[in-house]
């Protein structure tokens, strides 16, 4: 199809019969686009523009389905759609990868879109002997190259097969295709390691000079989606891979097995494992497949490309038992929107390395620079027991709008690693404390500031209201420009700029009971093109929460009650009987040697100034807080661990409230089943940084002494 509005020519393939989703429709420029369904709940769309901007309109077949909010990422686009019931609009100004969902709403069990927009693919080479031309269809057969071959997949070609780089050489696969991959595998065993031909999306064995370009690899069954082997020269550009499976796990994105001079640009990936992988080898799971020496990995770059994944890290190197050397390995100028939650055997992470069990190998010069961090879990996750990991350098990691969920950790023989610039919104980490980090090496990690562009800004009002201005200050940078994303889609120039906020639904249009968390972004950019970006929560308040200021005397600390019993999701407590009761200084309670069971705080929490709040909520098993009577923040469901770590994964989730300063009431509930440790609640506000909140702001009105009745 093909159609133009104003200026702009849109181009979209139509998709065959038996990949079409119902889960949404879509219009470009008031022109519908097939939307075809990809694997587990993920829906995708994909077509290319040129000669303007494009308008484009996204409708739920879900009644209520944007109610909760809307998260389109990359963030750092600054995308905030118009939302009109099921409906939701926006523009898109240039070529773009998108992860629409909803807010914090990623895992294996997501609905979730995916939107490609892209540029007109180049026109199908001239035939000849070494060219082969596949036309718009449908064809049940894998795509198997032979060396010297160019194969164009036409934009609308569509193959239920795999593509097979087997011991070839100069090879280009170029156009539009889209291969969908739902192979032979067990859903309940890991079998996608496996080496062979037609057994992955994309598989190469000793291939060299390899270019694919523009190839869509739709994966729905449990296996590597891209494996390379003892390969060479490998370049992929343009690639789109969505995954996802049943088991959720062994679905990694792109595999380096013992191969080398990669390169992958401007794609996209959305994995049911790690995205990224390296190894030297990998031939099964017996002791003497584990400990056999591999080849070496070296000078692999991916960049400019949008990462995620449902469970696992963005890179892992290195396995237990696994011995290989490493070196040259880069991940630049890119987005990851969602990184895995929880771990296997050791916490997932932005990079994962697991030397572990008599692991050996020397490994040198990671690079991971000019990252964004959407949703995330933790940063660095490193492990070495033998020789060794050197020189580990991350520069520039700018996490935009979420604390870690999870603590950092190197061990092992770890020396020059490196963390320049690592920012968490405003705030450069310059101490372990800072990330955090828990350290056991020979040599200390070495913190740094970048010494080009400094992007960090203040606003005024500290309290924000709707309609009322605002004025956005960032700190001068020589000869500097700066770029403003307010999150309500507006955006401006200059260093000082005085805007108004026109409504209350904050970003993500999750804001409820009058008040809207905006993300606000600023880009700083010196003479040099050096860049920085930085990052605030601003609450828009339209309705105000008075303090319950309660006459009667209060005492520190919080009333708890213990309900024992098992649930997978937190039951009304009003209907079920408390066995013990008492108070504690924070969220910790007593629970008499209790290991399943459900536990509530009541009492008040003191707000230092008037203000819009935002409250971050984080728990293994399920909680969620209420101030005021008003539902603030609920965590999902428990998502367990893998691999033999204990317990669930943290869950994350936030909410903002416009607050009088005073004492306000507070209740919080929160399951224990798998897991251990109290839940964390974190506030942010009117000259507060975000940090846990203290435990002089709670109180309640009586003392209670710990009392059990009984088992």
């Amino acid at each position: 199809m093909v159609h133009a509005a104003t200026h702009t020519r849109v181009e979209s393939a139509p998709v065959p019969a038996e990949l079409r989703s119902s889960a949404f429709t879509i219009k470009v420029n008031g022109e519908p686009v097939d939307v075809a369904h990809a694997a587990a709940n993920y829906s995708y769309v994909s077509f290319d523009f040129s000669g303007g901007p494009v308008d484009v309109e996204i409708t739920a077949a879900e009644e209520g389905f944007w109610d909760r909010g809307v998260d389109v990422e990359p963030w750092r686009l600054g995308i905030r759609p118009v939302r009109e019931r099921q409906t939701i609009r926006f523009r898109l100004a240039g070529p773009a990868k998108l992860a629409i969902s909803r807010p914090r709403d990623f895992l294996n069990q997501a609905k979730m879109l995916f939107l490609f927009a892209g540029t007109p693919p180049p026109a199908a080479p001239k035939v000849d002997a070494n060219v082969k031309i596949y036309a718009p269809g449908v064809y049940h057969e894998s795509i198997s190259a032979h060396s010297g071959q160019t194969i164009y997949l036409a934009p609308g070609s569509y193959f239920f097969g795999g593509v097979n780089l087997w011991q070839v050489d100069h090879v280009k696969i170029l156009g539009r295709g889209t291969v969908v991959y739902d192979g032979p595998q067990d859903p309940a065993a890991d079998e996608g390691w496996m080496h062979k031909q037609d057994w992955h999306c994309v598989v190469a064995d000793q291939a060299h000079d390899i270019e694919v370009h523009g190839l869509t690899c739709i994966v729905r069954s449990r296996t590597w989606s891209i494996q390379m082997k003892d390969s060479d020269g490998i370049v992929y550009d343009d690639l789109r891979v969505i995954g996802g499976n049943p088991g959720n796990a062994n679905q990694d994105g792109m595999d380096w097995i013992g191969s080398s001079h990669g390169l992958v640009r401007n794609s996209f990936f959305r994995a049911s494992d790690d995205d990224i992988a390296l190894m030297g080898n990998w031939d099964g799971y017996t002791d003497a497949d584990m400990v056999r020496p591999g080849k070496e990995v070296h000078d692999i770059t991916v960049e400019d490309s949008e990462l995620s994944t449902s469970i696992s890290n963005i890179v892992r190197a290195g396995w237990p038992k696994k011995i290989f050397n490493s070196w040259n390995f880069t991940l630049r100028n890119s987005d990851i929107l969602h990184a895995g939650i929880g771990g296997c055997g050791q916490t997932f992470g932005l990079i994962g390395f697991w030397g572990a069990n008599g692991s050996r190998g020397d490994h040198n010069n990671y690079r991971f620079e000019n990252l964004w961090l959407d949703n995330w879990y933790s940063l660095v996750q490193m492990e070495q027991q033998a020789p060794s990991l050197r020189n580990f350098t991350f520069k520039n990691i700018w996490a935009l709008d979420q604390p870690p969920l999870a603590g950092s950790s190197m061990r092992g023989d770890i020396t020059g690693a490196v963390l320049d610039n690592v920012k968490y919104g405003q705030k450069v980490a310059t101490t372990n404390a800072d990330v955090p980090l828990a350290t056991d090496i020979p040599q200390p990690v070495k913190y740094a500031a970048d010494s080009g562009a400094e992007a960090f800004f203040a606003v005024y009002p500290p309290v924000v209201a709707k309609g009322a201005e605002v004025t956005f200050t960032a700190k001068e940078t020589p000869h500097g420009k700066y770029a403003w994303l307010f999150g309500d889609g507006t955006e401006a120039q200059r260093r000082v700029v005085h805007h108004v906020f026109t409504d209350a639904d904050g970003t993500d249009l999750d804001g409820r009971n009058g008040a809207g968390r905006f993300r606000v972004m600023l880009r700083a950019v010196d003479k040099e093109k050096k860049e920085d970006w930085s990052s605030q929560g601003v609450v828009v308040v339209s309705k105000w929460f008075e303090p319950a200021n309660p006459v009667s005397e209060t005492v520190p600390g919080l009333a708890f009650h213990v309900y024992p019993g098992t649930w997978t999701e937190l039951p009304d407590f009003t209907k079920e009987q408390a066995v013990i009761e008492g108070s504690a200084p924070d969220l910790n309670a007593n629970a008499q040697g209790f290991t399943h069971y459900g536990v509530t705080w009541d009492g008040f929490i003191d707000i230092p100034a008037d203000g819009g709040y935002t409250f971050h909520l984080m728990d293994r098993d399920g909680a969620r807080v209420v101030i005021d009577g008003v539902e603030v923040a609920k965590t999902g469901p428990p998502f367990p661990q893998v691999c033999g770590s204990p317990g669930n994964a943290v869950r994350y989730d936030r909410g903002a409230l416009g607050l009088h300063a005073g004492r306000h009431i507070l209740h919080v509930e929160q399951l224990h089943q798998a897991s251990n440790g109290a839940p964390r609640l974190l506030w942010e506000g009117p000259g507060l940084p975000l940090t846990d909140v203290p435990d002089a702001a709670y109180s309640s009105l009586r003392q209670v002494v710990i009392r059990g009745f009984g088992k």
